[in-house]
């Protein structure tokens, strides 16, 4: 609930609206296509497996239902820019899942006013943060926490770190699941206490580096660890090892 009334408010949803649910069920990323509209007014056409894997059929039904708002992968929107799709002037373009790219910012800032980059690990549902990437403001950064989420930067020894330098991303608030189901000792080392919350409360250790920028704004900088995304799935390389 804190989630979609956060994202109720930015980058906003309502009764006009018409959103593209393309993610898999197993993806966290699919609860916001499926229940944001929902709450909203707003009406989800549900796209099949075969077209949200295909750029032709996918354009196709953009167009056809009159789409005005679609989450993806950066991995989607470039299936769909190199198949040669022009975005509606108008489409409400959410952005997640893995890093968004500079050049396939700019590329879709050509077609649309503005992506809406979301950031966040699935421990924390769904999205922790959020920015409006613009023509006038294209830096790609993860922005700010969403409503009632805190975040840290935090050094080796745990302290806060000063702006501009690189710190391990903590996310604590309402949005903290409680553990790993049955495991016990990863829930442990992920979920630790939270010396800057209330007493008794925990923040999820991202894995993440990233800093923050003058602005207050965080500007997200890869992993601490070798784990990759693949169409945003999380690969660890030294399990495939």
């Amino acid at each position: 609930l804190n989630l979609l009334d956060s994202m109720q408010q930015a980058p906003g949803l309502d009764a006009r609206d018409t959103m593209l649910a393309v993610t898999s069920l197993s993806f966290d990323i699919a609860a916001l296509e499926l229940y944001l509209p929902l709450l909203s007014g707003a009406k989800v056409v549900l796209a099949s497996r075969s077209a949200a894997a295909d750029a032709q059929a996918l354009a196709t039904l953009i167009g056809r239902e009159g789409i005005t708002a679609m989450q993806a992968t950066p991995s989607t929107w470039q299936m769909l820019l190199s198949y040669g799709w022009q975005a509606p002037a108008s489409l409400k373009l959410l952005c997640g899942g893995e890093a968004l790219p500079e050049a396939l910012a700019r590329k879709l800032l050509a077609q649309v006013p503005c992506i809406w980059n979301l950031y966040g690990p699935t421990e924390t549902t769904i999205w922790s943060a959020r920015r409006a990437i613009t023509r006038e403001a294209p830096a790609i950064t993860i922005g700010r926490p969403i409503g009632n989420t805190r975040m840290y930067l935090l050094d080796a020894a745990g302290h806060p770190v000063p702006v501009g330098v690189t710190g391990e991303l903590y996310i604590g608030g309402v949005g903290l699941a409680r553990g790993y189901l049955n495991r016990a000792d990863l829930s442990a080392e992920r979920f630790v206490p939270d010396p800057f919350g209330e007493a008794g409360s925990r923040m999820y250790r991202t894995g993440d580096l990233a800093r923050y920028l003058a602005d207050g704004e965080i500007d997200y900088l890869g992993r601490a660890d070798h784990q990759v995304k693949v169409r945003g799935f999380r690969i660890e390389p030294g399990e495939i090892e």
